[in-house]
């Protein structure tokens, strides 16, 4: 791609790389699920009156919802309350890439290829020596999260790949819109399933009065988090994001994913010292090997008729938090 947007790639990259310390700052005076919700009310409101609906069905909207931003995120925000470190965090999520090409090969019968498979086994052996070799003060619960919400966003990849093959030609005749509208309608009007079921579960976990308190004492910290988390890495990255995608090639897009858990890693460093240890560093090396083996980062494809090469659908997303 032309540097202006390469540049804005890595923009994206160090946004939403550096999401995951912000959310940690951010959940020190607020329930994990609460402060989910709150980030996707951020979300809806004004962009639900200002961006139209996306043209999937309904229930496709819904599902995306529910597994890519309900799910995924309640994990997420839950895992590093539990004490999962956001450094490490912003890696293991990345399984979701290799989960992708999995669930989509039961539920869509997409046959993944050769590299796709291996890619697939060599991500999973580096989630492993970073599961086993993870330091004393991660627990395993939250690293069990952690996995779990990289499932559930490869479960949202899957449900939104569906759902764009199921769009009505003459709904999408009557509708023409650039990639990166469909993809920020879809972001903002799925959003609309979070905020209600988490804000009944924090009322049922932490109980009314901790509810009631946290909202009635919001501090800068999870102000200022909820702003970033929902403007800048929801909205503003997402926009930049799928415009590129509607612009350039996707195998020119997709490697700059590779950068968000090393701004991750580095921004946890720097913000709140976290250093992974040896077996960390290594698993994490071995991870992000497979992902660029199944996304083809690693290879050059031809491009077929229409100026885009083919990845797989997680790939597309692989930092969207």
């Amino acid at each position: 791609m032309p540097l202006r947007p390469s540049l804005l790639a890595i923009v994206v990259a160090v946004i939403w790389g550096a999401n995951f310390v912000v959310i940690d700052l951010g959940l020190g005076d607020l329930p994990p699920t609460l402060f989910v919700a709150l980030r996707f009310c951020a979300v809806l409101v004004p962009a639900i009156f200002l961006v139209p609906r996306p043209a999937a069905r309904w229930s496709d909207v819904l599902l995306v919802g529910v597994f890519m931003s309900l799910c995924q995120f309640g994990l997420l925000y839950t895992a590093l309350a539990l004490g999962m470190p956001p450094g490490l965090a912003s890696l293991v999520l990345q399984a979701q890439v290799g989960l992708t090409v999995l669930f989509a090969a039961l539920a869509l019968r997409e046959v993944p290829t050769r590299w796709q498979l291996v890619g697939v086994v060599v991500g999973a052996a580096g989630l492993v020596v970073v599961g086993l070799g993870r330091s004393a003060s991660t627990p395993a619960l939250a690293f069990v999260v952690t996995l779990a919400a990289a499932a559930s966003w490869a479960v949202g990849n899957v449900v939104q790949r569906r759902s764009a093959s199921r769009i009505p030609v003459r709904q999408e005749r009557r509708r023409p819109a650039p990639a990166w509208a469909d993809g920020l309608s879809m972001t903002v009007w799925s959003a609309l399933v979070v905020p209600v079921p988490l804000l009944g579960l924090s009322l049922w976990t932490d109980g009314p009065d901790a509810v009631g308190h946290a909202l009635t004492h919001l501090t800068l910290a999870p102000l200022l988090s909820t702003a970033y988390t929902a403007w800048l890495a929801s909205l503003v990255g997402y926009g930049i994001w799928n415009g590129l995608l509607a612009r350039y090639p996707a195998s020119a897009v997709v490697p700059f994913t590779m950068l968000v858990p090393v701004v991750g890693i580095l921004a946890a460093w720097l913000v709140l010292d976290e250093v992974p240890n040896a077996a960390e560093a290594a698993g994490g090396v071995v991870l992000l090997l497979g992902v660029a083996i199944t996304t083809g980062v690693l290879r050059r494809r031809r491009t077929p008729p229409g100026g885009r090469a083919v990845v797989t659908a997680g790939a597309t997303r692989a930092g969207s938090h």
